[in-house]
């Protein structure tokens, strides 16, 4: 069975309730996290998930609530007992700021370190990112104010399509990313730069990708879910949800008949 979980669920700022938004993609053969501006390990052990597990990081964009959380990922990884290099995949300049990160920590004394094995896929609309025994990932780029992508996830035992749409301003490559999927994961931190959506550009995502169900991350500390903003945005899309900080999505039951 695969399941999504929402390891956080907040902006770069948020509240006490939320971390950034990170994801892990529970399989039969392992687990994909994707992003890492916190301390994902500890987020994985809360979701009863081994660290060991993680068999790839695939890093969306090169911001510190993005990828920050990298150094410290690999270090608990190797102080469990890793020993593997970890996959990290992602566009350019979102690889090549985890590499810099990664290096700014002299870990030549640490015996059996595992370091990272860095992959980099093409900026375009439905490159492929990963394909493995439990998933195939594509992406598609975003609006933001560094390169970006969001992600549609597709599990190899038939459970529900998820699409992420990362950080992004309302944006045709995400819908079309997003097209028919069961759950969409959106992000809503608004603000007075076209740099990111607001609850209700979400909505108009979700309803014109036919999504089944939407849920709202990213989600920055004056966040209030019974605003204007998100009671308009359910009038245009009634399948609304807030996300939060520990939230699971058994893929299966997520699929629509």
């Amino acid at each position: 069975m695969s399941v999504l979980h929402v390891l956080g669920s907040g902006a770069a700022f948020s509240d006490g309730e939320r971390t950034t938004t990170m994801l892990a993609l529970e399989g039969a053969s392992g687990v994909v996290v994707v992003d890492c501006g916190g301390d994902v390990v500890q987020r994985l052990l809360a979701h009863g998930l081994d660290p060991l597990a993680v068999t790839a990081l695939i890093v969306t964009h090169e911001h510190a609530d993005h990828v920050g959380g990298l150094p410290l990922m690999m270090e608990r990884l190797w102080l469990a007992g890793r020993r593997a290099p970890l996959p990290v995949v992602g566009i350019g300049p979102a690889v090549a700021q985890a590499v810099r990160l990664h290096d700014a920590f002299d870990t030549s004394a640490w015996p059996g370190y595992p370091g990272i094995a860095p992959r980099v896929v093409p900026h375009l609309r439905d490159a492929l990112v990963l394909d493995d025994e439990d998933w195939r990932i594509t992406a598609s780029p975003g609006v933001h104010a560094v390169p970006v992508v969001g992600l549609r996830i597709e599990p190899k035992d038939g459970g529900a399509v998820v699409a992420y749409s990362c950080d992004t301003a309302y944006e045709p490559a995400i819908v079309e990313l997003a097209r028919g999927a069961d759950l969409l994961l959106h992000e809503a931190a608004g603000g007075p730069l076209p740099i990111h959506a607001t609850a209700c550009e979400a909505a108009r995502v979700a309803a014109e990708a036919g999504v089944g169900r939407l849920v709202l991350v990213h989600l920055p500390p004056d966040f209030a879910e019974g605003s204007a903003d998100v009671a308009l945005a359910r009038e245009r899309f009634p399948a609304l949800e807030v996300g939060f900080d520990g939230a699971r999505y058994p893929l299966d039951a997520e699929r629509r008949s």
